[in-house]
């Protein structure tokens, strides 16, 4: 398989490429998705956990020990239990985010599809998904996974991102150009 040099130069994209080429010997590449996904979730929603993957002063046992009880609360597949525990004994785990990211992009372009990073004012409804997923897999030509974040502070409209390219209808961005204009 192809993957794209610029991912894989990366540090974060080689622990990522390393975990997918096992994802795919296992045939388990879903599931690790999914893992990883959900593992995505708990930094956002906890502090801890955040705190957990960049702190220096957690040893890389304690690290260890505490990624495989997130893992197993998050009903974790082993494979991904036994990465996690990789992160921690290289003391890599503030890479995770990243190598998330990272797996994410390899997964997508082996599946032919790109990933639309979504982010609104409030939570879009299923109907809104499909139908911005509709809209943007016409402009793509190709098969787009829409993934949704919230963020108040854009004030409404939609900030999306695909790969490099970021369409910014959000009303924080007009009225920050609306008021640029009025200054001359």
């Amino acid at each position: 398989m192809d993957i794209s040099g610029g991912i894989t130069a990366s540090l974060a994209g080689r622990y990522a490429a390393a975990l997918f080429d096992l994802a795919v010997e296992q045939n388990q590449v879903t599931a690790i998705e999914n893992d990883l996904d959900n593992l995505r979730q708990a930094i956002a929603a906890s502090g801890d956990m955040s705190a957990l993957l960049t702190d220096p002063e957690i040893s890389r046992k304690a690290a260890g020990e505490a990624v495989d009880a997130v893992g197993r609360h998050l009903g974790t597949s082993e494979l991904t239990r036994k990465f996690l525990g990789t992160l921690a004994e290289n003391r890599r785990l503030a890479a995770l985010p990243d190598i998330i990211r990272a797996f994410g992009a390899i997964a997508a372009a082996q599946r032919g599809e790109v990933t639309a990073e979504v982010t609104s004012a409030h939570a879009l409804t299923d109907t809104q998904i499909a139908a911005l997923t509709a809209k943007l897999t016409a402009r793509e030509g190709r098969d787009v996974k829409v993934r949704t974040t919230v963020d108040p502070a854009i004030l409404g409209g939609l900030v999306v991102q695909i790969g490099s390219q970021q369409i910014d209808g959000s009303i924080r961005t007009r009225l920050n150009s609306l008021a640029q204009a009025m200054k001359g």
